[in-house]
């Protein structure tokens, strides 16, 4: 099955409605990141269609839960998962991609470039000491460590009202435990990755 198949079968699998230019703008991503992971390693998964899941549908299986969003950081967002997918998806939606790796940060601008992502803003900054002009509706982290780092280190970035979206694998029972009492946790759900063989939950905390 091609890339682009493999893709449209997932997206109708999630019920996620898009158009053929960004299905194409996603494809063209796939392949960007393809091309400089034989250079800078950017993630260590390397099959295109490996990629579709791990990376896209993963990425985009948290669309739902970003809907009333107006803006929306990703940190820790590496090669620019779930950032760029998102920010695909969702033209009308400001997305700013945070990473403290100079490497990384020139493929998200080169990947800015290339896809034509004009709602899109690359920060190249260490998250506990970045301080923006304005605060973000969703902060999202897909690959962060314990969700009590995450909240530390990262929760001044979400607005008033504004909450954080943290990607997990397992339930995380354990971490969620050790929240600090300044966020709650508002729900914890499980999120479907077609023909991914792995748990995925999203966790969803705000400020107490």
């Amino acid at each position: 099955m091609t890339v682009e198949a493999r893709l449209a079968e997932g997206l109708a699998e999630m019920d996620i409605a898009l158009d053929a230019a960004a299905q194409a703008k996603l494809v063209a991503y796939l392949r960007l990141i393809e091309k400089w992971n034989k250079v800078h390693n950017l993630t260590a998964v390397r099959e295109p269609e490996r990629m579709v899941v791990l990376h896209l549908l993963d990425s985009l299986s948290v669309l739902a839960h970003v809907a009333g969003a107006r803006t929306l950081v990703d940190v820790g967002t590496g090669a620019g998962l779930p950032g760029i997918p998102l920010a695909i998806a969702r033209p009308d939606l400001a997305v700013t991609l945070l990473d403290a790796s100079h490497k990384k940060a020139a493929f998200l601008r080169q990947a800015k470039s290339e896809l034509a992502l004009a709602n899109v803003e690359v920060a190249c900054e260490r998250v506990e000491k970045w301080r923006p002009a304005e605060r973000f509706d969703v902060v999202v982290s897909r690959a962060f460590a314990e969700l009590a780092d995450f909240v530390e280190q990262a929760g001044h970035l979400a607005a008033p009202g504004g909450a954080l979206l943290a990607m997990k694998g397992v339930n995380p029972f354990d971490e969620i435990a050790r929240v600090p009492l300044s966020h709650r946790v508002e729900n914890v759900v499980a999120l479907r990755v077609p023909s991914l063989d792995a748990q995925r939950h999203l966790v969803l905390l705000k400020a107490a």
